[in-house]
């Protein structure tokens, strides 16, 4: 196998691609749809989420350049899907986890076969223990949002749902929906429609939520501003600032015109996981909200769309219905 991983078979799989009820709609259409609404249903890979496409890659090419163990930070979703693609490859893992992830994502975790340690009150210092346990053991870094393996894996999900709409006889997506945290999977979502002739072609929505929305500051600010803390319930957006690398690349296409920040509030992102459950029966965490609520809004964001429309429902595991249910309660949307 060539040490690009060129032909090697992806852990994550080829998940649906669902076309939202027709009868759904945005406000202010005055009773006119948006079009077709496409939802690629990332929320069904094994690990819970889209992660495991990028972490999954990046997993494999540590092995095939020799990692004998991988370590990973995260919140919850890139360490599920490293400690998921660590077992597949057969290599041990260690995830460390800040002191406010849930228990039971931590239980999820070693289930998976993963050393799990918790450090520090956010993911920045959590990252900063996992590096220094790197340098300690020798281990493969595993980043849950920054690095080239990482993007190309996520870039697969582009491809994959141009296969499908092709297959179905259906057109290109004119708009693609993707929540933001770090930018790993805006990054791979950008380099995607690179690769397959899309670029300035398909307008890219940046969802946040205000509080975690370091892509936002960083797009206003011309450079990247690292956040003071993470005011929002949606965590697992809640990386303080996008890397270098992929600011350069957001801010080209923002100047650009085809890509396009909105926040909405962590009440917005909880009702539209509220109304996804209801209609698709699937629960998602309050990041994969964001970007299912920019729909909603999709004509103040892109005046006059008429679809196709495709989100990326990235899912998450660090949610369970007792506690969308408390988010519920607790925002009065219950």
């Amino acid at each position: 196998m060539a040490m690009d991983g060129e032909g090697m078979r992806p852990i994550h799989v080829k998940t649906p691609l669902l076309r939202r009820e027709a009868t759904w709609k945005g406000p202010g259409e005055n009773g006119q749809g948006l079009g077709d609404v496409w939802l690629k249903m990332d929320a069904m890979q094994p690990s819970g989420s889209f992660k495991l496409r990028g972490v999954g890659r990046c997993v494999q090419m540590a092995k095939l350049r020799g990692a004998k163990s991988v370590v990973s930070s995260s919140g919850g979703n890139a360490g599920l899907a490293a400690a998921y693609a660590a077992r597949a490859m057969g290599l041990p893992a260690t995830v460390i986890l800040p002191e406010s992830t849930p228990e039971f994502v931590a239980e999820k975790l070693r289930r998976l076969g993963a050393d799990v340690w918790r450090h520090g009150k956010d993911w920045n210092e959590a990252d900063q223990k996992a590096r220094n346990v790197v340098q300690d053991r020798g281990a493969a870094y595993i980043h849950p949002f920054h690095g080239v393996d990482t993007w190309e894996g996520h870039a697969s999900l582009v491809e994959e749902i141009l296969d499908e709409l092709a297959i179905m006889g259906e057109p290109k997506p004119v708009v693609f929906v993707v929540a933001v945290g770090g930018g790993g999977l805006l990054m791979g979502v950008l380099r995607g429609l690179q690769k397959a002739g899309l670029e300035g072609q398909v307008q890219v929505i940046a969802a946040e939520t205000t509080g975690a929305d370091c892509m936002s500051q960083a797009l206003k600010a011309g450079r990247p501003m690292p956040l003071a803390s993470i005011d929002s319930i949606a965590k697992s957006l809640g990386a303080p600032a996008p890397s270098q690398e992929i600011f350069d690349a957001a801010y080209r296409a923002y100047q650009n015109g085809w890509l396009k920040s909105w926040t909405c509030e962590d009440k917005d992102a909880v009702r539209a996981c509220l109304e996804f459950a209801d209609e698709k029966k699937v629960l998602v965490e309050p990041a994969c909200g964001a970007a299912l609520a920019a729909v909603s809004a999709l004509n103040s964001i892109i005046p006059g769309t008429r679809g196709p429309v495709v989100v990326e429902v990235c899912g998450g595991s660090a949610v369970d219905i007792a506690m969308l249910s408390s988010l519920a309660r607790e925002l009065d949307l219950q």
